[in-house]
C-alpha cells in the first residue's frame, strides 16, 4: 500500500521528455506547436457558447452593467489556477496536465484520481459541446431553408432531474453531434500540425465575428440603457436587491457564474510534449489565452449592456438581441456561424486533451499499454484518440445536454484545486528545482486557487457530486485491480 503514495521525481519526468525527444521512445509525439498555436488552442478551448450566452444571463440576473467587473473577477479567480498551471507546465513539460503534476507532487493514488477525473471532464465536455453544436448548426441550416428531420437532430433519451426518471423522446439519434465528433477525431488522428492549423483558422473566424460585433455595435452604446426598473438612476453597479441580486453581492455572484466561461485553458497543458519549446511556450499559451479571452469577455459585456437594457438579456441568444438593438441585424447569420466555429474549436481541444491523458496514464502502466501507442506515420496517440472519439460520439448521439453539463464544471474545479495544491507542495519539497516560469506570491496564489475552486465546487448540485463519486469509485476499483499492479514506478522499486 505504500506504493500508492510514491512520487514520480521531476528528474525522471525530465528524463522521459528528453528520452522521447532524442528518439529513445520508438514513436515519439511530434514537437510542432509554437507559442501562437498554444495560445490559439487555449482560446479555442475557452471561447465557446459562454461569451454568447453567459454574458446576458449574468448581466440580467446578477450584476447589470457591472457584469464587466464580474468577468474581471472571474478572470482573476481563474488566473490563480492558471499561474499554477503555467509554473508546473514549464517545470514538468510532459503531456498529462494535472495528472502528471499530481504524480510529481502528491503521489500515485492522487495522480490516478485526478487522471480518472480528467478523462471524465474532457469526455463530458466534448459531449456537452457537441450537443450544443448540433443545435446551433441545425438553426444555422434552417436560416438557409434546410430543415433537417427532427428524429435525427436530437437525443432519443430525456432525463427529468426532479423525478430522476428517463423517457424516450421519439427521436433516433442526434446525427450532427455524432458527425462533428467523428470528423474532429479523424483530423486529430491525422496529425497535431494539421489539427493546430485547422484550430487556428476557426479561432480566427470566431475572433473576427466577436470583434465585428464590438466595433459595429459600439456606436449605439448609450449609458441611458443602464436605466431599468431595478436601476432607476442608471448606476454602473445597480442598487442591491437581495443577496446575489445586483450591488456588490451581485457582482460576486456574477463572477461565480462567468467563471465557467474561462474553463478550457487547462487543456493546453496536455500538449506539452508537442510544443517546440515547452518551458517557454507553455506559460505563454496558458496565460496568453486567459488574457485575450478576459479582454474579449469584458468588452462584449460592456458593449452589450450599453446597447440593450440589462433586464432584457436573460435569453438564450443575448448577442442576437444586441444586434437587433444596434441596427445591425445583417450580422446575425455571422454570429451564428461564429458560435458554430467557436463550439467546433472547443470540441477539438477537448478531444485533443483526453487521449493525451489516457496516453500518459498508459505510459506509466496504470492503464493498458495499447492506449499509449503512437501512430508510426502520424505520430499521434491514435488508439486512445479513436477510442475516446467513439465513446464520445455514442454519448453525444444519445444523451440530453442537461444531464452532462455540470459534470464538466466539477471535474475542472477538482483539477484546478489539485494543481494549485501540488504547485505549492513542489515549492516546499524541492525549492531549488529549475522553474523557467514561477508563479508570483505562491503562498497567496496557490491557496487562493485551491480555495476558489473548492468553494465553487460546493455550489454545484448534489446530483453532480453523486455522479462524480460513482465515477471515482469505478476508477478506484480499476486502479487497485489493474493500475497498482502494473505501475511502472511500483515495478521499478
Amino acid at each position: 500500500m505504500a506504493n500508492i503514495w510514491a512520487l514520480k521525481s521531476t528528474n525522471e519526468l525530465a528524463s522521459e521528455a528528453a528520452h522521447a525527444d532524442t528518439g529513445g521512445e520508438v514513436r515519439p509525439l511530434r514537437r510542432t506547436l509554437s507559442a501562437l498555436n498554444l495560445v490559439a488552442l487555449g482560446v479555442g478551448g475557452i471561447i465557446g457558447a459562454g461569451i454568447f450566452v453567459l454574458t446576458g444571463h449574468a448581466a440580467a440576473a446578477n450584476a447589470g452593467p457591472a457584469v464587466t467587473l464580474s468577468f474581471l473577477l472571474g478572470a482573476v479567480a481563474c488566473a490563480f489556477a492558471g499561474l499554477c498551471y503555467a509554473e508546473m507546465a514549464s517545470t514538468v513539460p510532459i503531456s498529462g496536465s494535472a495528472y502528471t503534476y499530481a504524480y510529481a507532487t502528491l503521489g500515485e493514488l492522487v495522480a490516478w484520481i485526478i487522471g480518472w477525473d480528467l478523462i471524465l471532464e474532457y469526455a463530458v465536455g466534448a459531449v456537452t459541446v457537441a450537443i450544443g453544436w448540433s443545435g446551433y448548426a441545425v438553426s444555422f441550416a434552417r436560416d438557409f431553408g434546410l430543415d433537417l428531420p427532427a428524429r435525427f437532430v436530437s437525443a432519443p433519451l430525456a432525463y427529468d432531474s426532479a423525478s430522476r426518471t428517463w423517457s424516450a423522446t421519439g427521436a433516433i439519434v442526434n446525427l450532427p453531434a455524432v458527425a462533428v465528433i467523428i470528423a474532429i477525431t479523424s483530423l486529430l488522428v491525422i496529425g497535431i500540425r494539421e489539427s493546430a492549423r485547422f484550430n487556428n483558422i476557426i479561432v480566427a473566424v470566431k475572433l473576427t465575428v466577436i470583434v465585428l460585433f464590438i466595433v459595429l455595435a459600439i456606436p449605439a452604446f448609450n449609458t441611458a440603457n443602464w436605466v431599468t426598473a431595478a436601476n432607476p438612476d442608471g448606476r454602473f453597479i445597480p442598487p442591491n436587491a437581495g443577496t446575489g441580486l445586483y450591488g456588490w453581492s451581485g457582482v460576486l455572484r456574477g463572477a461565480a457564474v462567468v467563471f465557467f466561461a474561462y474553463i478550457g485553458f487547462d487543456a493546453v497543458s496536455t500538449a506539452a510534449q508537442e510544443a517546440k519549446t515547452p518551458k517557454r511556450d507553455m506559460p505563454i499559451g496558458i496565460l496568453g489565452s486567459l488574457v485575450i479571452c478576459a479582454f474579449l469577455y469584458v468588452a462584449v459585456g460592456f458593449v452589450l449592456t450599453g446597447i440593450v437594457p440589462f433586464d432584457r438579456l436573460n435569453v438564450p441568444d443575448p448577442i442576437a438581441v444586441g444586434i437587433d438593438a444596434a441596427g445591425i441585424g445583417w450580422l446575425s447569420p455571422l454570429i451564428k456561424l461564429g458560435i458554430v466555429f467557436g463550439l467546433t474549436s472547443v470540441i477539438l481541444v477537448m478531444l485533443l486533451a483526453q487521449p493525451r491523458i489516457f496516453r500518459a496514464m498508459a505510459h506509466d502502466g496504470l492503464l493498458p499499454a495499447a492506449a499509449a501507442r503512437i501512430h508510426p506515420r502520424f505520430h499521434t496517440p491514435h488508439v486512445s484518440t479513436i477510442g475516446s472519439g467513439a465513446v464520445v460520439a455514442v454519448l453525444a448521439g444519445l444523451l440530453p445536454i442537461g444531464l452532462v453539463g455540470e459534470l464538466v464544471s466539477i471535474g475542472t474545479l477538482f483539477a484546478f484545486a489539485v494543481v494549485s495544491i501540488g504547485t505549492l507542495a513542489l515549492r516546499i519539497a524541492n525549492p531549488g528545482l529549475e522553474r523557467p516560469f514561477k508563479a508570483p506570491a505562491i503562498w497567496v496564489v496557490a491557496p487562493l486557487g485551491a480555495v476558489t475552486s473548492i468553494v465553487l465546487m460546493f455550489g454545484l448540485p448534489l446530483d453532480t457530486w453523486l455522479r462524480l463519486a460513482v465515477w471515482l469509485v469505478i476508477g478506484l476499483a480499476i486502479y487497485f485491480a489493474y493500475g497498482a499492479k502494473h505501475s511502472r514506478l511500483a515495478q521499478a522499486e
